[in-house]
């Protein structure tokens, strides 16, 4: 069932980012979450296999994200309207 929740944005953006670093759907986090809150019970994270994304340095030795927030965010964004779809 589609459904329409108002989230406080650092709310979203934890559980997004939660998602992200779990590799699942944000949809199937936030399932997950509710139907835990519903048991009473506390939320295990789904995880998917962990694959650290590549991290470069610049030559003082600082490291350089392979994507930024943004275009995580955008990634996902795509994502979720790609698997809307019929």
């Amino acid at each position: 069932m589609r459904t329409t929740i108002d989230l406080p944005d650092s709310l979203f953006r934890e559980a997004k980012t939660q998602a992200v670093q779990s590799g699942v759907k944000f949809k199937d986090l936030v399932a997950q979450y509710i139907e835990a809150g519903l048991r009473g019970r506390d939320a295990a994270p789904l995880r998917r296999e962990y694959v650290p994304l590549p991290v470069f340095r610049r030559a003082s030795g600082a490291a350089i994200p392979a994507r930024s927030n943004a275009e995580l965010f955008e990634l996902l964004e795509r994502e979720e309207i790609g698997s809307a779809r019929p």
